[in-house]
């Protein structure tokens, strides 16, 4: 089983900036609309799959939630789908935008 891996919100701005990252977004709609990580993708039950078999799983991948608890287990989840950098932000978007102020 993989092993949680976390991205403190320093190292994601980094990824982001040199464009070698996916970012996701696991939020309800309405806090995704409110604000979010740009580039973040928002997913749903609805989407997820497709997002599974159309995205690069060399590509490192961020999640991100409220404060960095439901993108743990999300985390794992990518890991078992086969991305092999799957990170959970810490802090989740909370820190980011807190950072962005």
């Amino acid at each position: 089983m993989p092993e949680l891996k976390q991205i403190d919100i320093h190292k994601a701005r980094e990824l982001l900036a040199e464009g070698k990252v996916n970012v996701v977004d696991i939020r309800d709609p309405g806090s995704y609309a409110q604000g979010h990580i740009p580039s973040a993708v928002h997913l749903s039950d609805d989407n997820v799959n497709d997002f599974i078999q159309k995205t690069d799983k060399e590509t490192p991948l961020i999640i991100c939630c409220y404060h960095g608890n439901s993108s743990q287990g999300a985390s794992v989840y990518f890991a078992n789908q086969g991305f092999k950098e799957s990170y959970s932000l810490i802090g989740g978007y909370a820190a980011w935008a807190s950072l962005a102020e």
